[in-house]
């Protein structure tokens, strides 16, 4: 896909991966739907990409709530005329072990990590089917490929995504609607920061030199442009 002048919707976009997705595919060209939780933040960005010459709308949103998915869909669609791209970026971990872990985490992950690019998907693909196609990229995590001691809730629910992301391009693939996952690796942001859950402590020198958010933003344009089924880090 060229991207120049198509509208982009991106979830999570006030921090980490998302604003760094935000600003490369800005570079790109593209007209922006930015979605998050923060108002301030996102309304801040708006503004800063509009100041450069980029067309940017802030729409606020929890995108655990289907309905509140649904509207930045429908008023997406509204300001720009048409949605080519939505980015599933949005998501949070759950940490604990199977046997501590809290089930209430675990539901709080799932309904932002799965749930909500489900909504997303089923807001959008009417709109795509219309438009005579579009591209949908969901992130997901090489950790869903992987048996990390604490992680397996936040492993399951982008397992579950991955799921989604692959029935639904075969489901879609013949209305020219396609569907990218997406597998960032470690990255340099509060994720860990902001995961629910006991945080186990970390050994010193045991984590691998994590990628930067600019270089996981690199990857998804790259995926947008070129539209492998899927786009990993290496």
């Amino acid at each position: 896909m060229e991207i120049r002048d198509k509208v982009v919707l991106i979830t999570g976009a006030s921090a980490g991966i998302g604003l760094a997705t935000v600003r490369r595919f800005a570079t790109a060209g593209a007209k922006l739907a930015l979605v998050a939780r923060s108002a301030d933040a996102l309304n801040h960005l708006a503004e800063e990409l509009q100041s450069q010459g980029n067309d940017a709308v802030a729409l606020p949103a929890d995108v655990s709530d289907p309905k509140q998915v649904q509207r930045v869909i429908e008023e997406t669609v509204r300001h720009f005329g048409r949605l080519d791209v939505v980015i599933n970026n949005v998501g949070q971990a759950a940490v604990g072990t199977i046997a501590d872990l809290n089930p209430d985490d675990f539901r709080k992950t799932l309904d932002l990590n799965v749930f909500g690019p489900l909504a997303a998907m089923q807001a959008v693909i009417p709109i795509m089917r219309e438009q005579g196609g579009g591209l949908i990229i969901n992130i997901s995590s090489v950790v869903s490929k992987m048996h990390i001691a604490g992680m397996a809730a936040y492993a399951a629910t982008k397992a579950a995504l991955n799921m989604l992301s692959d029935t639904a391009r075969g489901e879609l693939a013949s209305e020219n609607i396609r569907v990218i996952t997406v597998y960032p690796r470690s990255t340099a942001t509060d994720f860990g920061k902001n995961a629910l859950g006991v945080r186990q402590q970390q050994r010193q020198g045991s984590s691998p030199p994590a990628d930067t958010p600019e270089f996981v933003a690199e990857k998804i344009l790259a995926s947008a442009l070129h539209e492998p089924d899927e786009q990993y880090m290496d």
